[in-house]
């Protein structure tokens, strides 16, 4: 089982390297121990796209790291407090993305300027404005938490995203949509003119129409099938 965790780990981080995600050796994903033993993350040597599945450790909610090597990541308590939190999610994606840092730093909200913010507003996508530094305690974890609320993703102003998943899969497509939900936002406000968006009730109809669980998976299959074997 533990393998198979690891490996769902490294693919995860590879993907989101390849999506544009990397940040040097910052940024990871986590998976939920499927005994309940906290989050399963890449150790923090390592960047996005340099992520096997031996680079994968498990961290308790205190830190510990339970089983494999290296150092671990200050920011665990994202991924172990969200999951505490909230049972329906069984990963966790944080990283730096350049698109999704510029947008929400500028203060706008995410429109649905393209299909892929369809995936996430309505409702607006919350801001954490508590502090720009990074996630070092528990406590600071819980608040992201709160904010988060039961939204798929949430900004980290000035300094990130994080996005939420029923699996790492399904936490990891939100990711790289959300990434290209606002690189696009960006591109049309650079356009000029008048921008448009969908209203809420064709925003819900498109989420139903395109982001469907099947086509979800399918999405994750292709990201998959994309990276060098």
């Amino acid at each position: 089982m533990s393998s198979s965790v690891r490996e769902l780990v490294a693919t995860s981080s590879r993907i989101l390297a390849a999506a544009g995600h990397g940040d040097l050796i910052w940024g990871h994903a986590a998976a939920r121990d499927p005994e309940g033993r906290g989050a399963w993350i890449k150790s923090a040597e390592w960047g996005l796209d340099e992520v096997t599945a031996d680079r994968v450790h498990l961290v308790d909610e205190d830190g510990n790291v339970l089983v494999g090597e290296g150092l671990r990541h200050s920011e665990f308590p994202i991924h172990t407090e969200i999951m505490g939190a909230r049972a329906d999610i069984g990963g966790v994606v944080h990283t730096h993305p350049p698109h999704a840092v510029a947008l929400a730093a500028s203060g706008q909200a995410l429109r649905p300027v393209s299909h892929a913010a369809n995936h996430f507003v309505p409702p607006e996508v919350p801001r954490f404005t508590k502090t720009a530094d990074l996630i070092l305690t528990r406590e600071l974890g819980r608040s992201v938490a709160l904010e988060l609320g039961d939204a798929r993703a949430i900004f980290l102003v000035n300094h990130g995203i994080v996005a939420v998943g029923a699996t790492l899969q399904t936490a990891t497509v939100a990711a790289v949509l959300l990434e290209r939900a606002c690189a696009q936002q960006l591109l049309t406000a650079s356009a000029g003119g008048w921008p448009t968006w969908s209203s809420p009730a064709e925003s819900m109809a498109k989420r139903e129409h395109i982001y469907h669980d099947q086509a979800v998976a399918a999405v994750w299959d292709y990201l998959e099938r994309q990276l060098p074997s």
